[in-house]
């Protein structure tokens, strides 16, 4: 599940117009999370074409980073978080950024930034889903 992240000052309308020009060249968001930090907005993409839209967005003069995201599925029930954020933490893996991607009540599929995404997959591979 390739994404994107798009950083700037945080203004109404941002999502609007990000939205907005992602439908309007027919690009599928599969997931979205958005923090605000110091009045700077992050917003993660999770894209059906990530290549396009990266490049409609900067077009449009918005900052945009690639994010070489690890993705895992785990089972829903307590600990399973804690088991692979200590096997990352055992191994020296910083963990930058984690959203839910999905929840169906027999699993959770996790988008996982981390300092070193080839390691980590490596690491998570009983459990990896996919790496950007």
């Amino acid at each position: 599940m390739p994404a994107i992240v798009v950083v700037e000052d945080d203004r109404v309308g941002l999502l609007a117009d990000i939205a907005a020009m992602l439908g309007k060249a027919r690009i599928n968001i599969e997931s979205v999370n958005v923090d605000v930090v110091a009045n700077k907005a992050v917003v993660t993409l999770t894209l059906a074409d990530v290549k396009n839209a990266k490049r409609l967005l900067e077009t449009a003069g918005h900052h945009v980073e690639g994010d070489d995201s690890v993705v895992v599925k785990l089972s829903d029930k307590p600990g399973e978080l804690a088991r692979i954020t200590e096997l990352l933490s055992k191994e020296g893996i910083n963990l930058d950024r984690v959203h839910t991607l999905s929840r169906d009540g027999k699993n959770t599929m996790l988008s996982m930034k981390t300092s070193d995404s080839k390691k980590a997959a490596a690491i998570l591979k009983d459990y990896l889903v996919t790496a950007q």
